[in-house]
């Protein structure tokens, strides 16, 4: 008997040749579109190719028909709602950046898809992530760096567990964004050349307007001051700064300045100098490890503070049960509380938490 994998068809090209390739490798495919978060009668812009508006939905049922696979639509609307959209707001609301992505990822296109999947008999779920999934000799899943840097997304599924990553399949891992395209025009998919889905999906420019408006907080100006304490000038509310943000600050300075950090109790935007912007040491919490169980020591790793930047070298040790401390070889700009901090051995995923500080 076949086995059933279930590919979460976003009506993009990547998840689309993830079905094709799953199909033709001899699995029985079935795809599911996520409705996460839209109105039936409310279709979010998708001039950026976005994944989650009722266009996307329609891409997706073209492509299953002309793959001849099932396509179903599931609501996960609720899950949505609470664990990335509450989570958003909440983070920026308590001075962090958050990663909603990764919240998505780990508890909703996981999580709850994949319960959803194995209760109607699903033996796999699968997506289009350019990554790679691997079992390590100590019988660990983790994942690898996928074929091409340049599209990687390991870093965005740093999160993920033991049992999701032993239930899922990630064909595009092992090609690059050009032979993907390439794969979909041959097969006839009819979305082979749309564009990728670009930013947050459920925010279209203004964070704060979203935030005001979702949670019914009204977010209060407050003061810009520098480093001793000095104010600089008034600020439109904390939940529209960032550490490292140095445009739309609207201050008349005698030099460049940044937000280097961002303090919820007082309700102050920090301003300083480029070069307090640095860190050498940072502290996560919520920790997930992938290739290892814990860490044992201390442990030379590199590590990824944000999406686009590079892996740098790190000494990464446990400060506290759930609070890992990071000491990178040479300070890095601009560590962000909120984001992911995500480690890895020679293209293997070691593991990450979100920073704390």
């Amino acid at each position: 008997m076949k086995e059933k994998v279930v590919v979460g068809l976003s009506g993009g090209v990547d998840s689309s040749v993830a079905a094709y390739l799953l199909k033709e490798q001899g699995y029985d495919v079935i795809g599911v579109t996520m409705q996460i978060w839209q109105q039936e009668e409310q279709a979010v812009s998708e001039e950026n190719g976005g994944c989650c508006g009722l266009s996307a939905i329609e891409d997706a049922r073209r492509v299953a028909q002309v793959l001849g696979i099932p396509h179903y639509v599931m609501n996960f609307r609720k899950d949505f709602k609470e664990k990335v959209i509450d989570y958003f707001c909440e983070e920026y609301l308590n001075a962090r950046t958050p990663n909603p992505c990764i919240a998505c990822n780990r508890y909703v296109k996981w999580e709850s898809l994949l319960k959803r999947c194995l209760d109607i008999g699903a033996d796999y779920i699968a997506t289009g992530h350019y990554a790679r999934i691997v079992q390590l000799s100590n019988g660990r899943y983790t994942l690898k760096r996928s074929k091409t840097l340049a599209k990687d997304q390991t870093y965005a599924l740093y999160n993920l567990t033991q049992n999701q990553l032993s239930k899922t399949l990630m064909p595009v891992g092992e090609y690059s964004k050009d032979e993907i395209r390439a794969i979909a025009q041959k097969a006839g998919i009819p979305v082979a050349h749309k564009p990728d889905s670009q930013d947050i999906c459920f925010v279209e420019d203004d964070y704060g307007k979203f935030i005001e408006e979702e949670t019914g907080v009204s977010i209060e100006p407050g003061n810009f001051v520098d480093p001793e304490g000095n104010i600089l000038g008034q600020h439109k509310g904390i939940i529209h700064y960032t550490i490292g943000q140095r445009r739309g600050l609207g201050l008349s300075l005698k030099q460049p300045g940044y937000v280097i950090r961002v303090d919820k109790d007082k309700n102050e935007v920090v301003i300083g100098t480029k070069d307090q912007l640095y860190s050498k040491v940072l502290y996560g919490n919520r920790c997930n490890f992938m290739s290892i169980p814990s860490v044992e020591g201390e442990r030379r790793t590199t590590a990824k503070i944000r999406y686009n930047s590079p892996e740098v070298p790190c000494t990464i040790r446990m400060a506290e049960e759930d609070l890992i401390e990071v000491v990178f070889d040479k300070p890095q700009r601009a560590v962000t509380p909120g984001q992911a901090v995500v480690f890895y051995d020679d293209g293997i995923v070691v593991g990450g938490a979100t920073i704390v500080k």
